[in-house]
């Protein structure tokens, strides 16, 4: 398109990821306003991702760029280091966004004072069951405490990430890019935000709708990196790295601990008995709420399972960063790599 817009610069980093890009980009292509431009970094992919992007170039303006695989950090820092815009929105290829998104987007920055912002992301009605369930796992109180962005109260601050955040140019040349962290990097370019000093805000009404991880083995992969990554953002910001990270590790060893100890200590049974009820009435409030909330009991069994997978990854992958952490000196921990995406 000939029109080079001025205001937003949407940045998304891809690889390997050609058929959602496709369904990214079509999201766009469905805008109620076209004051944008799209910058695809492409990490090193190996399918047709950059076919499926130039199909698109008469529908929307929109730049592709390609560069040998480094990461999500690395890529998204190449689309602000190309981008033309005077806002840079981050948006995760595996998401599509509503019609209204940069219309939204374009009323809070005519309307508001904010340096960077962040948004909700959510499901379409269109995804099956197991994407609704861990939609609810990752958007639920009972999941997350709310830290990935609520209009409510949560239990920690609010950092915006990556699936869904944006910040102003002058954010981006103050304090530069994110670093090379695999999981977290937009956690810690959050926190850097704060530390500048700069105002962000959380928007309910700037939405994306995430797929995530379409089976059980890939998100717990992805859950399970995450928990040793929470390690690495203590490393960096000892401000991210609160008592309340541990609660997962810290539920499980207890109910193993208990768990083995009944068979030995008659009082131990009681305590174990109670752990089970209390267990048994999370698991019955998750099933009916999750039921209620997608009108569906299907979704609602399932969403007990993706619950129980979500604590029981990042609690292995929190516990396994500490002792990484006490053995191996190197900047950063590692969780899941090889084979991370199968």
């Amino acid at each position: 398109m000939n029109k080079l817009p001025k205001i937003i610069s949407i940045i998304v980093p891809a690889y390997n990821r050609a058929q959602e890009i496709n369904e990214f980009l079509n999201s766009f292509t469905e805008q109620t306003v076209q004051d944008f431009e799209i910058v695809v970094v492409d990490d090193g992919s190996e399918d047709n991702l950059q076919e499926v992007v130039e199909n698109y170039k008469d529908k929307l303006y929109l730049r592709y760029y390609y560069q040998k695989n480094q990461g999500p950090g690395a890529a998204r820092n190449k689309g602000m280091q190309e981008a033309n815009g005077d806002y840079f929105v981050f948006i995760d290829s595996d998401c599509t966004v509503p019609p209204d998104y940069v219309a939204n987007l374009l009323h809070h920055i005519k309307n508001e004072d904010f340096d960077a912002f962040g948004g909700p992301d959510s499901y379409r009605e269109d995804f099956p069951a197991l994407l609704k369930a861990i939609n609810y796992s990752m958007t639920s109180f009972i999941g997350t405490g709310g830290t990935r962005g609520t209009a409510g109260k949560s239990v920690g601050k609010y950092y915006p990430r990556s699936f869904n955040m944006g910040i102003k140019r002058e954010v981006y040349e103050t304090i530069g890019g994110m670093n090379e962290l695999r999981h977290g990097q937009d956690m810690d370019f959050s926190s850097r935000i704060y530390k500048a000093g700069f105002k962000v805000k959380f928007f309910s009404d700037i939405v994306v709708f995430h797929k995530r991880r379409t089976n059980i083995k890939k998100f717990f992969k992805q859950i399970f990196n995450w928990g040793v990554t929470r390690i690495n953002l203590g490393r960096l910001h000892k401000e991210m790295l609160k008592p309340i990270h541990c609660l997962p590790t810290v539920a499980i060893l207890i109910f193993l601990l208990t768990c083995i100890l009944s068979f030995f200590i008659p009082e131990v049974q009681i305590l174990f008995m109670i752990e089970v009820a209390f267990l048994l009435g999370i698991i019955i409030f998750i099933f009916f709420q999750a039921s209620i909330q997608y009108s569906s009991i299907l979704i609602g069994s399932l969403a007990i399972i993706t619950i129980l997978i979500q604590v029981m990854a990042y609690g292995l992958g929190f516990f396994t960063g500490v002792i990484k952490s006490l053995f191996i000196r190197k900047k950063f921990i590692q969780g899941f790599t090889k084979r991370y995406y199968k």
